[in-house]
């Protein structure tokens, strides 16, 4: 359903909502904060703040500039949730795993860990899938956990145990930063120490570089942890991977050299596979180890960077056969866009959720907590016809965005907006030329007036601003996961973005 056909659907009976009116949100009852509230995010903090008012105390863990994908927490900031009567998340795996298990590790047993998104259709809202299409020519590989984990803060562990190849392998990620995070290198001997964790119904994008050209086989092995420091092991497997166009695939075996795949573990059943693209029922398919080569052909052959953090995959311009991980930063996440913001309506869902878990918490600042949300749900309903009208204004054949981040869904979903591209540099990596030649294309065949970049992304976006320089097109900014020094708050956010889309995408109407 579309945005607008869903407000239409939601008015009559989210009309009644909230009934008791009176001032706006920061006129609380009390000049002392009834509720120490900790949230992941910034976002969350504001709409937070404008429900709770003088009644709550509110920190986030990820700073304004801070990536909600990557941010690593300090001791202060499990500091700070200790001292939490409530923590509010946004959920969906938006927050990097390490944000989570502090939560669950530091804040106090009797406080609610709430992950607003998770249930964001109960109160009003809307959830959609996340796209994830980069057009690579090469496989993209991540690894991926499926299955349920008993226990709160649960995650599965993923161990490689043995390689036979004729070169080394490393996997690896890089942050938002540049800053390469190795999780497997088997040019010291494997064991314990090469393996991640993931929480359940997760995956994430991580590089995969090989040293020489030929055929390797890697095992893997799972094994659940609990926040208490129990776990069982849940499966191991074979995987195969050709490097090098001479290298050859088993006969009889399926090779997979474009799209997106997973290395995966279910942790219910134990069962290893490769989980391959969905098909024509919207099912991700399963492919036993053995029926499946991962191909890793020349064309993904590169140069080891010259940055000294680079060094673990070997001397500078050695030659190295990469997987690239495509999206920059800790990116884990499931199969639901997280982003639910960026679509003013399910901004008012969140605030319905936060009224309700924080009367819950302070019931004796019910009326306080039903007055600053009504009038910031008023406030939301301005917001929503304004960057509704905004949008409208932009050229049909115009309304097109290519970011540097898969944060806009929403946003197009809900105001006739289309995703046309989402371009993420991987540090330490030169995208082909091919590549650069295709989003010159797009912009070129779409007629693309601007695109765009995320404030705490835009250092590393030199190839999208480079190329726009060379198409003649606007470069703009806009907010997705974070505020800056200049937008401090949610509406002032959505304001500049709507403004940003109608002055950038409407040049040359």
């Amino acid at each position: 359903m579309s945005g607008a056909k869903r407000r239409a659907a939601l008015a009559g009976a989210l009309a009644g909502a909230v009934l008791v009116s009176g001032c706006g949100a920061g006129q609380g009852d009390s000049g002392d904060a009834e509720l120490t509230v900790s949230t992941t995010t910034a976002i969350l903090a504001d709409l937070v703040r404008r429900v709770g008012g003088d009644r709550v105390d509110v920190t986030s863990i990820v700073p304004h500039h801070g990536d909600p994908h990557s941010y690593e927490p300090s001791p202060g900031d499990a500091a700070k949730v200790a001292r939490a009567d409530i923590v509010f998340g946004n959920g969906l795996l938006l927050e990097e795993p390490g944000i989570m298990k502090m939560v669950h590790t530091n804040a106090p047993r009797s406080a609610p860990k709430i992950e607003i998104a998770e249930r964001l259709e109960e109160y009003g809202g809307t959830v959609i899938e996340l796209e994830e299409d980069l057009g690579l020519d090469v496989l993209w590989l991540g690894w991926a956990v499926e299955g349920e984990v008993a226990g709160e803060g649960s995650q599965v562990r993923t161990t490689a145990t043995q390689l036979e190849g004729p070169g080394e392998l490393r996997v690896y990620l890089t942050d938002t930063l540049g800053r390469p995070k190795v999780y497997v290198d088997s040019a010291d001997g494997l064991d314990a120490r090469d393996s991640f964790t993931l929480p359940p119904e997760a995956h994430t994008h991580v590089n995969w570089a090989f040293s020489e050209p030929g055929t390797y086989r890697l095992t893997v092995s799972g094994r659940t942890e609990t926040l208490g420091g129990g776990g069982a092991g849940i499966g191991s497997g074979t995987f195969t991977f050709t490097v090098g166009d001479a290298a050859e695939a088993p006969r009889g075996a399926e090779v997979l050299d474009g799209g997106h795949a997973d290395l995966a573990l279910d942790a219910a059943s134990g069962e290893v596979y490769v989980r391959g693209e969905a098909t024509g029922s919207g099912q991700r398919r399963r492919l036993a180890p053995g029926d499946v080569v991962l191909n890793v052909p020349d064309r993904a052959r590169e140069s080891v960077p010259q940055e000294a953090p680079y060094r673990f995959l070997g001397a500078p311009g050695d030659p190295v056969w990469v997987l690239p991980q495509a999206v920059v930063g800790q990116h884990v996440h499931g199969d639901l866009d997280p982003h639910a913001w960026e679509d003013v309506a399910n901004a008012q869902a969140y605030v319905r959720r936060i009224q309700a878990e924080l009367t819950k918490a302070d019931p004796a600042g019910r009326a306080t907590y039903a007055r600053n949300a009504k009038a910031y749900l008023q406030t939301l309903d301005v917001l929503d016809q304004e960057v509704a009208r905004t949008l409208a204004a932009i050229p049909a054949a115009h309304r097109k965005l290519i970011t540097t981040h898969d944060a806009f869904g929403y946003l197009a979903d809900a105001y006739g907006m289309e995703v046309a591209g989402f371009v993420v540099p991987v540090p330490g990596q030169e995208p082909s030329a091919a590549e650069v030649r295709q989003l010159g294309a797009t912009i070129r065949d779409k007629r693309i007036p601007a695109v765009f970049l995320e404030p705490n992304l835009a250092a590393r976006a030199d190839v999208l601003k480079r190329v726009a320089e060379d198409e003649g097109v606007g470069v703009c900014t806009l907010y997705g996961d974070s505020f800056d020094d200049r937008v401090h708050d949610y509406v002032s956010m959505m304001r500049h973005n709507a403004r940003e889309l109608a002055k950038c995408l409407g040049r040359n109407a």
